[in-house]
């Protein structure tokens, strides 16, 4: 089966020849993917290298915290890929928000309100079990609004900065 992917608004074409082996833009790779008990909690062997991963599904797009990067990632299948384009909507501009994507207390805060960001650039820095998480912007646009300040305690999911593109 084949899926286009779009992370952090870079395109990728996925087959899935069999649950161990996937080829993305032509490369073959074999895997092992394991859902871990904990809920959102993913394990993936890849080219001998272990990566856990935290995993949400939120408004259409998937949230992926890996080594304290979140990615914003958008999977569709052949079918709705195709018909995204014939409407000129293949690519989505991603959410404005960032999200915490798990419990913790906010160490910094980089953007103000007003402030023009581009993808990737980091908005705030979140520890949670005695690790840093660089939160970044998942698309280019404009701060409106920072719900956090240094020393703030956030919940999972708790917005903590509101990105708008652009226009």
């Amino acid at each position: 089966m084949k899926y286009y992917t779009s992370v952090n608004n870079q395109e990728y074409e996925i087959e899935i020849h069999h649950e161990r082996e996937l080829v993305v833009n032509g490369e073959r790779y074999e895997i092992d993917f394991q859902k871990l008990p904990d809920a959102g909690l993913a394990s993936l062997l890849l080219r001998n290298r272990s990566v856990e991963a935290v995993i949400e599904e939120r408004d259409g797009f998937w949230e992926v915290l890996i080594h304290g990067q979140l990615y914003t990632v958008q999977v569709q299948d052949e079918r709705a890929y195709r018909l995204a384009q014939a409407r000129g909507t293949a690519v989505a501009d991603g959410a404005g928000d960032v999200h915490a994507p798990m419990p913790g207390i906010i160490i910094a805060v980089s953007v103000k309100v007003g402030d023009h960001v581009k993808q990737g650039d980091k908005v705030a820095i979140l520890e949670s079990m005695k690790m840093e998480n660089e939160l970044r912007a998942p698309r280019d646009g404009v701060v409106t609004h920072v719900n956090v300040h240094p020393g703030s305690s956030v919940e999972k999911n708790a917005v903590i900065v509101v990105i708008e593109s652009q226009s």
